[in-house]
């Protein structure tokens, strides 16, 4: 099936980038859409509380801060629809963006797509994954109440996540391979935390469970190089982020060597009319405020580029 309307611009993703630049294409009558395989606001939408968004003193629940970015962007036009991207193409002055609903045909497209948790790739976390080990706190945190967790990471993302887990959790093991990377702000926080055991130097193994149930961790003391047993009811690993950027393999369009897509000042890709805004793109800042902020000259770009005679 094609979709035979011509969009002015097609955005793949919807997060906090491509619905910022979707409130901004829409104003200026460009006809958009937005396609999203997974969750109306990406990582923002699943992030407990977010606390340096400007404009919030008190602080926003993700989950709210990401149904504000759509309704905002639908009051204006934007339309969302739910469909996996497979692949984009140039056809001159129309690029096909192929998924699993059908082809759409744009005039340019803004890739959105945002990263995703990164996984440590050790026994254990694949078997046991859904059933035990799991990267997002708000979603299974409350699967764990009253139980003892592991949680895997040491920057901002992991102590920010482990001070969540405390709502549920009777203790907590932070296992860090080096030494922690969080903010300031944070590590006081994390001190002051009866409930979490911070292990500095300590590496992951392997994930050992029974009975289809994860049981303990098994790490390394780098400063000694002794073995250390960690029983667990459950594992949260926050080791950082990869770029949703699979679908891309046969798009032709430029990658970095960890897979972020390239792009010039101007936010374009090698592929004339195409963009790319937000967490998914090499050099971002990994910020809410900053992918907000790219999604906005993202769709400032794009119109100059219709402009073009």
């Amino acid at each position: 099936m094609v979709n035979n309307e011509v969009f002015d611009v097609v955005m793949v993703g919807a997060g906090p980038a491509a619905l910022s630049a979707a409130i901004y294409t829409t104003r200026e009558n460009l006809s958009t859409v937005l396609l999203e395989k997974g969750v109306i606001g990406g990582l923002a939408a699943i992030t407990d509380w977010v606390d340096n968004y400007p404009g919030f003193i008190k602080g926003i629940a993700g989950l709210d801060l990401a149904e504000n970015f759509r309704q905002q962007a639908e009051r204006f036009g934007a339309k969302i629809e739910l469909a996996e991207v497979s692949q984009i193409t140039d056809e001159g002055k129309i690029k096909r963006v192929k998924t699993t609903d059908g082809d759409y045909l744009a005039k340019t497209v803004l890739i959105a797509t945002g990263s995703d948790y990164k996984k440590i790739g050790v026994p254990g976390e694949k078997e046991y994954y859904a059933r035990g080990v799991h990267y997002c706190a708000t979603c299974d945190g409350a699967f764990y109440r009253d139980k003892r967790l592991v949680v895997i990471g040491g920057a901002n993302s992991a102590v920010q996540e482990a001070l969540f887990l405390t709502r549920f959790a009777s203790h907590i093991d932070m296992l860090v391979r080096s030494t922690l990377k969080a903010s300031d702000v944070l590590k006081k926080e994390l001190q002051k935390n009866p409930k979490i055991t911070v292990h500095l130097g300590t590496t992951t193994d392997e994930i050992v469970g029974e009975n289809n149930k994860v049981t303990k961790v098994v790490g390394t003391d780098t400063a000694t190089g002794k073995k250390k047993e960690f029983p667990t009811d459950g594992v949260f690993v926050f080791v950082g982020l990869s770029p949703n950027t699979q679908f891309l393999k046969n798009s032709k369009i430029d990658l970095d060597e960890v897979g972020f897509i390239k792009t010039t000042g101007d936010l374009e890709t090698n592929m004339p009319g195409v963009f790319a805004a937000g967490d998914v793109r090499s050099g971002a800042n990994m910020q809410i405020a900053s992918a907000c902020g790219e999604g906005a000259t993202a769709a400032h770009m794009i119109r100059k580029f219709l402009e073009k005679p």
